[in-house]
C-alpha cells in the first residue's frame, strides 16, 4: 500500500522542482528543457517516498537503483541530444497555440502538467519502496522486464544518434540495428521500463496501481511518443512510408518482406 503523507510530499516536490525549471525556461526563452526534467522527477518521487517512510530493506534499495539508473541515463540523453538546438518544435507549436501570455501560461501547461503526470505515473514507486519483506519471483520477474526495456531504450537511444551523426543521413531513414525490428524500440524500452516497475509493486500490495503503466502506454502510444512523432514525418521523409509497411510501429517484430508479398 501507499503511504499518504510521502505520497503528498513527493507531489509538492515535483511541483517545486517544475516551478523551478519553469524559471530556467524564462531565461532561455525555451520550454522544451522540462524533457530533460521528466524522468529525474521519479528520481525525486522515489527519494522522497523512501526518506519520509523510513524504507530501508532490499525492495526500496533495489527500486531506488533501478530508477537512478533509467532516469540519470534518459535525463544526460536528452541533455546531450538538444545541447545547442532551438526549442524543440512540439513546444513551439504549443507556445504558438497559447499565445499571448505563454511564458507565464507555460508554468502550468507544461511544467505544472508534467509534474502532475509524473506524481501520479509514480504511484508503483510509492508502493514498491514501502513493501517490506524479502525479495520474490515477482521482484526478480520486474528486474528482467526492467533490464529489457532499458536495453532497448538505451540501445535504441544510442543507435539512432550515432546514424544521425553521419553525414549521409540528411533525408534517411534509420531502420538499422534495433530499428529494423520496431520504428520506436525507444519507446517500447519506456513502456517495458515501466510495466517491470509495476511488477515490483505487486509484492506490497501494489495491484490497483495498474493504472500508472497504462497511463505511461498511452502517452507512449497515443499522446507524446509514437502518434505524434509520426504524425508528419512522412511528409518530411518520403522513405518512411515504406518503412511503416515493413516495420511494427511500437512491439518488435521480424521486418515484413515486401518482395515477397509481391
Amino acid at each position: 500500500m501507499i503511504e499518504l503523507l510521502p505520497f503528498a510530499w513527493a507531489g509538492g516536490v515535483l511541483l517545486a522542482a517544475g516551478a523551478l525549471f519553469w524559471l530556467v525556461s524564462l531565461a532561455k526563452n525555451d520550454v522544451s528543457i522540462v524533457d530533460s526534467l521528466w524522468s529525474l522527477m521519479f528520481l525525486l518521487s522515489a527519494a522522497t517516498y523512501a526518506f519520509l517512510s523510513g524504507a530501508a530493506g532490499p525492495r526500496a534499495t533495489l527500486v531506488l537503483v533501478l530508477v537512478g539508473l533509467w532516469a540519470v541515463r534518459l535525463s544526460a540523453h536528452i541533455t546531450w541530444r538538444n545541447r545547442g538546438q532551438p526549442e524543440d518544435y512540439r513546444y513551439q507549436q504549443i507556445r504558438h497555440n497559447n499565445e499571448p501570455g505563454f511564458r507565464f501560461k507555460s508554468l502550468y501547461i507544461v511544467f505544472g502538467l508534467q509534474a502532475a503526470l509524473a506524481w501520479v505515473i509514480s504511484a508503483p514507486l510509492a508502493s514498491a519502496i514501502s513493501a517490506g519483506g524479502g525479495l520474490t519471483w515477482l521482484d526478480y520477474a520486474g528486474v528482467t522486464l526492467w533490464a529489457v526495456g532499458l536495453f532497448f531504450e538505451a540501445v535504441g537511444d544510442y543507435q539512432l544518434a550515432r546514424f544521425k551523426s553521419q553525414p549521409d543521413s540528411a533525408g534517411r531513414v534509420m531502420d538499422r540495428g534495433l530499428w529494423r525490428y520496431t520504428r520506436h524500440p525507444n519507446y517500447f524500452g519506456d513502456f517495458t521500463v515501466w510495466w517491470g516497475f509495476y511488477l515490483l509493486a505487486l509484492p506490497g500490495g501494489g495491484w490497483w496501481t495498474v493504472f500508472a503503466p497504462l497511463l505511461m502506454s498511452v502517452l507512449l502510444l497515443r499522446v507524446s511518443g509514437v502518434s505524434l512523432l509520426e504524425k508528419d514525418i512522412a511528409g518530411r521523409r518520403p522513405a518512411y512510408a515504406d518503412y511503416v509497411r515493413r516495420t511494427n510501429a511500437f512491439f518488435p517484430g521480424p521486418p515484413r518482406d515486401l518482395q515477397g508479398a509481391d
